[in-house]
Order: structure tokens, then C-alpha cells, then sequence
């Protein structure tokens, strides 16, 4: 059975830092690309960060420089460092899991943290 267990979220006021983690059991997690989402009210769920298998990563412009996304293949765990959070950065932040083969594709979600940044 796949999870992925998201923690860490939390209220923080605006400049200040929260770290996520997303431990995940049942993958092959070092052959999966792992990635956090997050949404808010009334928006589609939003791509903030991502790390391929190798070690890759890409984020959304507007977290750019602020946060950083890691992954510990020994724990199957992924991060996402917050710092300098601003008030737009509130929502639920998802934890996923994919992987694509020529035959098959696999992704997977967590339950979602809450994060909420105050001004």
C-alpha cells in the first residue's frame, strides 16, 4: 500500500520559515520523481517545486530563491524548505509521487499540510 505522509505545516507569520517532509512508504521511492504542490481556495493545485530520481530540481517562479526542495533516498522522505514566506504562500501544500516508464505511469498523493503565513 502506497503513502505518503506529509508534516511539518503550521502558521508562521510573513519572512519567517517552516520545513515540510513527505515520507513516503510502498515506492520504489529513488526511482520517482517527487514534487510539492499546493492550492488555495477557489485556484487550481499549483506545481511549487519538483526533484527527479537524479537529483534534478525545478520551481515555480514565484518561490524561486526562497524555497528549496531535497530529497533522502535512505529515508524516503522529500523536504521543502520555506524561508522568507509571504502571505500568498497560504494553502494546503501536497506531497506527489510519479514515475513513467514506456509502459506504464504511476502518481501518487498525499494528504496535504496546511500552511498558513500571517501579515
Amino acid at each position: 500500500q502506497v503513502q505518503l505522509v506529509e508534516s511539518g505545516g503550521g502558521l508562521v507569520q510573513a519572512g519567517g520559515s517552516l520545513r515540510l517532509s513527505c515520507a513516503a512508504s510502498g515506492i520504489n521511492f529513488s526511482l520517482n520523481r517527487m514534487s510539492w504542490y499546493r492550492q488555495t481556495p477557489g485556484k487550481q493545485r499549483e506545481l511549487v517545486a519538483a526533484i527527479t530520481s537524479g537529483g534534478t530540481t525545478n520551481y515555480a517562479d514565484s518561490v524561486k530563491d526562497r524555497f528549496t526542495i531535497s530529497r533522502d533516498n535512505a529515508k524516503s522522505t522529500v523536504y521543502l524548505q520555506m524561508n522568507s514566506l509571504k502571505p500568498e504562500d497560504t494553502g494546503v501544500y501536497y506531497c506527489n509521487s510519479d514515475r513513467a516508464t514506456v509502459f506504464k505511469s504511476w502518481a501518487y498523493w498525499g494528504q496535504g499540510t496546511q500552511v498558513n503565513v500571517s501579515s
